[in-house]
């Protein structure tokens, strides 16, 4: 099985490393991987606030030229050595599915691999970068009235996400299905979701979409697991939905990361 990192980040990342783009793939090399896709944050539907408060979710719309173009020289440098892939993490978010379809449109036929995820959700009429801080998952909280709520209207939106049209550049792998579990050493969960994650999976596979098994959790300090969990991606395993590793990268150190529990669990039978 060739050996892939296909979530990783880059110095256009504004809330990341100025590691070169060069050192992610010397990274890659070092820790022999074959493959390995640059998916740095899309820039942000036209008309939407960043609602963080550095507004640095996502790389500037005016910097995907050279982006685009950075990685090109990369894949005709390393062409010998490792095969690189051109990508994006693609935000889904309510009420900007059309602003997101046009950007793909645009965008789309300069991409190898991307990765489609929920980071932002609308609460009572604002909204919210879930993973941005304990503090705004606890102020999400309480404008859902439970961490209950909350995780039901994560999940729900992460269905629409699968299900949704974004024309025919859509991304094909769902990033980071659970997560809602990123501070969940402060907020437990406490109620059954088995049947929730159920219908997640069977939407993606009904789909024919991959799932982004994320490895950044487990460097998360109020986390502790990967995105999903093991009981999570076993399942997708069995359901033969296939997974994908990636390291969510943001300074080249990372990148190849915690590769071993993905071995682990998608070795064998």
């Amino acid at each position: 099985m060739k050996k892939k990192d296909g979530h990783v980040h880059t110095p256009f990342c504004p809330h990341g490393t100025t590691d070169e783009l060069e050192a992610y793939v010397e990274q890659a090399i070092k820790e022999n991987f074959d493959s390995l896709t640059f998916t740095e944050h899309a820039p942000l539907p036209l008309g939407f606030k960043d609602p963080t408060p550095s507004e640095n979710s996502a790389m500037k719309l005016v910097d995907i030229d050279s982006y685009i173009s950075e990685i090109q020289s990369l894949k005709d440098k390393y062409r010998n050595h490792i095969t690189i892939h051109t990508g994006l993490e693609v935000d889904y978010i309510k009420e900007f599915e059309k602003e997101t379809t046009q950007f793909l449109n645009k965008y789309g036929k300069f991409l190898d691999d991307s990765i489609l995820s929920v980071h932002f959700l609308k609460l009572d009429e604002q909204y919210f970068c879930m993973d941005y801080d304990e503090k705004t998952f606890g102020l999400m909280i309480d404008v859902a009235g439970s961490l209950q709520n909350l995780h039901s209207m994560y999940y729900r939106e992460l269905i629409h996400s699968i299900n949704s049209d974004l024309g025919n550049f859509k991304p094909r792998r769902i990033g980071h299905i659970t997560l809602v579990n990123k501070f969940q050493k402060i907020y437990p969960v406490t109620f059954p979701t088995e049947s929730t994650i159920l219908n997640v999976l069977q939407a993606i596979k009904e789909q024919k979409l991959e799932i982004d098994f994320n490895v950044a959790g487990l460097r998360k300090e109020y986390c502790g697991e990967t995105y999903p969990g093991e009981w999570i991606a076993k399942m997708a395993k069995k359901q033969k939905i296939p997974l994908i590793y990636g390291s969510d990268a943001h300074s080249a150190r990372d990148v190849g990361k915690n590769y071993s529990n993905y071995d682990q669990l998608t070795s064998g039978s």
